[in-house]
């Protein structure tokens, strides 16, 4: 850095003087000890955990209008019901209401009722309940007609004693083949054991129709089988975690309906996983 130079002019000399250079050195701010550093990030992280688990929650019973809703219940019987929150009945309040709405539009008494269920198909680690086909079978039937069974069997006897408890289609191979060219449907197919390896080729064509031990329609009590899917109703799980289907008809006196509802929420918990 070049210094500062004055010059003047005395009796016809040049004077010059230069200015003493002096050496300016830059402030430096030393750090902390890393150990210091360390210490307030773990202090910091223990007072943001006690600052989570220190969530109050807020209790919103007391209040006159709830988030994004009007008031929490109508004051008169005609309002806009999505500025509302969805009431919650009980069974037989909502069957009751069902059955008197009937009257007031006059429309078919007979009309289906019907249940929607959400399940909870979640497991650990991000694991969820496969999808499933069950058949229920009422206490109280809606349904006139029985269904049309198919049984697969190659035993004389075995045969016999389909056809004796309703079944319209009974045979082996021959049926198989029947069913592969269109010929022969039916709602349900149930098959003894030996019969399996003979029938894979149907796999592709019944799907979920197909024979399975799981549904209960592989075995030898061919009796049991038959007056479970004879009168059996079939349901299955929708978009991964819905059921959606009918359960009775609205000219049912009410303890059916509730009968039939009990016997579905029954049979779909009897899915759950042997660990829960």
């Amino acid at each position: 850095m070049a210094s500062c130079v004055r010059t003047l002019l005395k009796g016809g000399y040049l004077l010059t003087s230069r200015t003493p250079r002096v050496c300016h050195l830059p402030a430096r701010s030393y750090a902390a000890p890393a150990r210091a550093q360390k210490k307030k990030k773990e202090v910091k992280k223990e007072v943001e955990k006690e600052v989570k688990k220190e969530k109050r929650v807020i209790d919103d019973s007391g209040r006159h209008k709830p988030y994004g809703l009007t008031a929490w219940a109508p004051v008169d019987d005609v309002y806009v019901a999505r500025f509302y929150p969805r009431p919650v009945l009980a069974p037989a309040v909502a069957l009751l209401r069902l059955k008197l709405y009937q009257e007031l539009d006059a429309t078919a008494p007979d009309q289906p009722v019907y249940i929607d269920l959400k399940l909870d198909m979640k497991l650990e680690k991000k694991k969820t309940v496969d999808a499933f086909v069950s058949t229920v079978q009422f206490p109280h039937s809606f349904s006139t007609g029985l269904n049309t069974v198919a049984v697969f069997t190659e035993n004389p006897e075995q045969a016999q004693v389909a056809r004796e408890q309703g079944a319209q289609f009974v045979g082996g191979p021959e049926l198989v083949e029947q069913i592969l060219e269109d010929e022969v449907s039916a709602d349900f197919y149930i098959s003894v054991p030996e019969m399996l390896p003979k029938i894979v080729p149907l796999k592709n064509k019944l799907r979920k129709k197909f024979p399975k031990s799981k549904r209960g329609s592989v075995g030898v009590n061919i009796p049991k089988m038959m007056a479970m899917f004879k009168t059996g109703f079939e349901y299955q799980v929708e978009k991964d975690c819905y059921v959606r289907t009918q359960i009775a008809t609205l000219d049912m006196p009410t303890e059916h309906i509730l009968a039939n509802v009990k016997s579905i929420l029954a049979d779909v918990c009897s899915h759950r996983p042997a660990e829960y």
